[in-house]
């Protein structure tokens, strides 16, 4: 009789273990799944911006300052794309956003620029990029969260590093001025 006791505390156990480790293994999966839809959103944000620095310069040419701006933050940004931290890329994508919200201010003050349907494509598509972005980093966040909480809620924290899960980092914005999107007015 106490052998099967012993035994069914010992596959209860396991089990326990396993059961842990996958609910782990899938919270971090969701985690990187969340991720990469960040990546993916970024990635259209950065193939937009070229496209939207050129239709404004060709109307605006003595504002090359916004524009080498605009482009060494976005060489920045898809840079730190390859092998930066999550709150690294975010700083990043932080001076980005400034950036273009410079250059939709040059583009204030050229009303035929208003009018011309590149532009106005151009900008949809970025403000919608922007919704799109903004939808993404909420989405990663919340999974870091149930995955850090799960990391350290008890018993999971004291076996949750020796099967190496770390925590994730959080991809927030530095300051509250650029939790706004960037606005495009015609």
């Amino acid at each position: 009789m106490e052998a099967v006791v012993i035994a069914v505390v010992v596959v209860a156990v396991v089990l326990f273990f396993v059961s842990t480790y996958n609910r782990l293994v899938t919270l971090r999966q969701r985690v990187k799944e969340a991720w990469a839809d960040i990546d993916v959103q970024l990635k259209r944000r950065h193939d937009l911006i070229p496209n939207l620095v050129e239709t404004v310069k060709g109307y605006a040419t003595h504002e090359s300052t916004v524009f080498q701006n605009v482009t060494q933050a976005r060489a920045a940004a898809v840079a730190a794309g390859a092998t930066a931290s999550p709150q690294e890329r975010a700083q990043a994508e932080n001076v980005l956003t400034g950036a273009l919200r410079s250059v939709f201010a040059v583009a204030e003050n050229y009303p035929q620029l208003q009018a011309v349907q590149e532009f106005k494509d151009l900008s949809e598509n970025l403000t919608a990029t922007e919704d799109k972005i903004a939808f993404a980093r909420r989405f990663y966040n919340g999974n870091v969260r149930d995955y850090n909480t799960s990391l350290q809620t008890f018993p999971t924290n004291l076996f949750a590093d020796a099967f190496g899960f770390k925590p994730e980092e959080y991809f927030e914005l530095a300051e509250a001025g650029e939790r706004e999107a960037p606005q495009v007015k015609f």
